[in-house]
């Protein structure tokens, strides 16, 4: 079952970055922790609410990101030090990839939540709600960040990611927005064909 083959890749990518990761293992535990809260509803919620295998994919690969710049941190990842040297870039850039995914990926998972809870349907409303949502969980994550910095002091650099960058959280928040824009645009029909894979009764909410 693909669910279940999704399931292992992303606990085998924990387990292979979170052994020895670089990175402190408070910063680890931070970068790694939606991953957790991810896997745990997805499990629970399973058999009364299915998602799709292209969303399943999508958020699979957003925790790959993530498991990434957790072991590394972001500002040390080696294929960001590697584009940054090859390109004369100012900063590593994997930060910039991450927060990019932060768009592209929830874009998906919340525009299956809208069409199969909702009654927007395929109207206007979607895409404009859906970025809506992707950003204000970029919002709520940089305010964590925030939270997190006040709590722990110098301690939460390598979580923070600036890089000296005192417009970071402005670009975080730009690229996330970029991220659910290309997502709607480059993959909503092939999320509505994902989705007419589902059972029929698995399409809807419980309840419905």
């Amino acid at each position: 079952m693909y669910a279940y083959a999704v399931l292992a890749f992303t606990l085998g990518i924990q387990v292979l970055l979170g052994w020895s990761p670089r990175a402190d293992r408070l910063t680890w535990a931070l970068e790694n922790f939606p991953v957790w809260i991810g896997i745990v509803l997805v499990a629970t919620t399973w058999k009364r609410f299915p998602l799709s295998r292209l969303c399943l994919t999508l958020l699979a690969l957003h925790a790959l990101i993530l498991a990434v710049g957790g072991h590394w941190t972001y500002a040390r990842v080696p294929a960001g030090d590697w584009v940054r040297d090859t390109f004369g870039l100012a900063r590593n850039p994997y930060d910039r990839l991450g927060h990019v995914f932060q768009g592209f990926a929830p874009a998906i998972l919340v525009r299956e939540l809208l069409l199969r809870t909702s009654p927007l349907g395929k109207s206007r409303w979607l895409p404009f709600l859906t970025v809506c949502v992707c950003l204000a969980f970029s919002a709520f994550y940089e305010l964590i960040e925030w939270w997190t910095a006040l709590l722990t002091g110098s301690g939460a650099n390598d979580f923070l990611g600036t890089q000296g960058d005192p417009w970071d959280t402005q670009w975080d928040m730009f690229l996330c927005a970029c991220g659910a824009l290309a997502s709607l645009t480059l993959l909503s029909g092939v999320h509505d064909r994902s989705l007419s894979r589902l059972k029929p009764g698995a399409r809807n909410a419980p309840g419905n």
